[in-house]
């Protein structure tokens, strides 16, 4: 029992007397213990202070699980699967040995490399890597350079990712990371650990918490779920009772335990798909006006979803989703599926969903296997965000253009595949083309609306309404773009193929602009969006689009040609 958790010391005292009185709960029968089959709804819903938030545990442990793994849960070397809360109370109370559990991920090859770390291997033991010296120096440096406000290369930030994880797992492991003990007075003082609760509470007030914790761990050691459940109940109310004024009601924690196991962007990424599927057999078809009813039907259901996801992390964080990359793509492909519905409700033409839902698919997907580099965390805004009307504006108007472009975007996809396949069709098409035109119009309206707003708080949170920051230098080339687009259609520059062709490659600018300028730069005074990873991605997507879109290119101009020489050559051989 030596290695039970050591911040909990007094309760295992008290539990170790439970073990010795009956065998049947000897050492090794807690060794394995903790249940996946245990209820874990009313643990999930003890509060917890981390990263600056009251949260439940529920999302302290899923948050916790994915920054060690880059998984919602483990799967052990025993072939055990570890839903979340089981594994930060196994981590606990020690129940498992989690020192040798190949968990904690190492996504960069060049690091494992210099660390002498196999390089096709990807997760690796705590064990493993607190042991190597060339990760605590790479650590060091980066933190040196941070101090004196340089920039990381991709192997230091890397480094300091991989100690971010593997300080994480120490701390659930040694118990510190578990602050559940609330704050007597104030919001913004800290919450504390079981034993330092001398910092509040007297023993006589604590002391119901006390026993309802060593009721839990009897519990959870013993897979009792009738035990486990009521003890984390009880647990909840004494540590409420402490201070009613400071831990969050029933209702908070609730909902956001329920938000978490809805996964509601990840049950609507399924419904765009099978709306997508049901409109495409609806085209291929001709007359399917059932597959179309169904896929119209699907499609609002998954909005209706996709919606209810983003209103309940509102409620959560109450805040708009402005904060990073992850909110701003669940807002974005969100806002393509309700421009799409809307211009399929005005031009009742289903070729608007068939761009538009593809593309919030292809975006919830990212979100959904990138929770590294675009964390699901709802995070304190950081000062210079809070209490701003004008920012909170800015960002939302100017993410809503950014989907008015995704959704050109994917149109212009559709019509460079006609162009492929058959140039001569795809001409004589003219509605497909002005309502390509309509949509990017609406984009330049909303770009050209944020940037100005931009402006606006700038000049209110900087002093200046105009500084050349990365952000902004990009927003203004990406506006500039889609301007002379417009214009040169308008003017007489260029073809409809050539409106095509730049709705395509005008969003490059605004995928450097959203991504480029936060993930790759990462330099400017926008620094709470910024992040590292998914270059690979991006680069691999970009280039093969490229080679579509040549593609598409080299068939027009080939079947241009062909339509120039035909007339020659049955001119040259009519009879004199």
């Amino acid at each position: 029992m030596s290695r039970f958790w050591s911040c909990f010391t007094r309760l295992l005292v008290a539990f170790s007397a439970v073990v010795a009185a009956n065998q049947t709960y000897a050492a090794p029968a807690f060794a394995a213990a903790g249940s996946g089959e245990l209820n874990y709804d009313q643990f999930g819903t003890l509060a917890i202070q981390d990263g600056g938030r009251r949260k439940p545990i529920d999302t302290f442990a899923r948050e916790s699980l994915i920054r060690i793994t880059g998984r919602s849960t483990y799967r052990d070397k025993a072939g055990r699967t570890w839903k979340p809360n089981d594994f930060v109370l196994s981590a606990l109370l020690e129940t498992h040995d989690w020192h040798q559990e190949p968990m904690i991920l190492v996504s960069l090859g060049k690091l494992k490399g210099q660390l002498g770390l196999p390089v096709t291997q990807r997760r690796f033991t705590y064990a493993e890597l607190s042991s190597r010296p060339e990760l605590n120096r790479l650590i060091g440096e980066a933190h040196a350079l941070r101090a004196a406000e340089k920039p990381l290369d991709r192997i230091q930030n890397e480094a300091v990712a991989v100690g971010d994880r593997l300080g994480l797992l120490a701390h659930i492991m040694d118990g510190s990371a578990f602050l559940i003990v609330p704050a007597a007075t104030h919001e913004t003082d800290a919450w504390v650990l079981p034993p330092d609760f001398v910092r509040y509470y007297s023993e006589q007030q604590f002391e119901p918490a006390r026993s309802q914790l060593q009721a839990l761990a009897t519990g959870y050691s013993q897979a009792d779920s009738f035990q486990f459940s009521r003890a984390s109940k009880m647990l909840r109310e004494a540590l409420r009772s402490l201070s009613p004024n400071i831990y969050p009601s029933d209702q908070q924690l609730r909902l956001e335990y329920f938000s978490n196991h809805l996964e509601a962007f990840y049950r609507a990424l399924w419904l765009y798909a099978m709306a997508f599927a049901a409109l495409l057999v609806a085209h291929l078809r001709g007359r399917g006006a059932l597959w179309r009813y169904a896929g119209v039907a699907l499609a609002l259901a998954a909005i209706a979803l996709h919606a209810t996801g983003i209103v309940l992390r509102c409620m959560i964080g109450v805040r708009p989703p402005v904060t990073n990359m992850y909110e701003s793509i669940i807002w974005v492909s969100f806002a393509v599926s309700v421009f799409g519905m809307i211009f399929f409700l005005r031009y009742r033409t289903p070729v608007y969903l068939l761009a538009a839902l593809p593309a919030t698919s292809i975006a919830l997907l990212l979100v959904h296997q990138m929770p590294i580099a675009m964390p699901a965390s709802i995070d304190p805004l950081v000062p210079v965000l809070r209490d701003n009307f004008w920012l909170t504006i800015h960002v939302l108007t100017i993410t809503l253009s950014y989907a008015a472009f995704l959704l050109a975007c994917a149109f212009g996809h559709i019509l460079l595949f006609r162009y492929a396949r058959d140039p001569s069709g795809a001409r004589k098409d003219a509605p497909m083309h002005f309502w390509l035109y309509r949509v990017i119009q609406l984009g330049v309206l909303l770009l050209a609306a944020g940037t100005i707003l931009g402006g606006v708080w700038a000049n209110y949170s900087w002093g200046r309404f105009w500084g050349w920051d990365p952000k902004e230098t990009w927003a203004l080339i990406a506006l500039l773009c889609y301007i002379t687009t417009l214009h040169g259609r308008l003017a007489g520059w260029w073809t409809q193929f050539g409106l095509v062709v730049a709705s395509v490659v005008c969003f490059l600018a605004v995928l450097m602009a959203w991504y480029g300028v936060n993930f790759v730069l990462g330099k400017g005074l926008h620094s709470y969006g910024f992040g590292i990873g998914g270059e690979s991605y991006v680069a691999t997507f970009v280039g093969l689009d490229l080679l579509f879109l040549g593609f598409a290119i080299w068939r027009y101009r080939s079947s241009k040609r062909s339509a120039t020489a035909r007339p020659a050559l049955e001119s040259e051989t009519v009879p004199a």
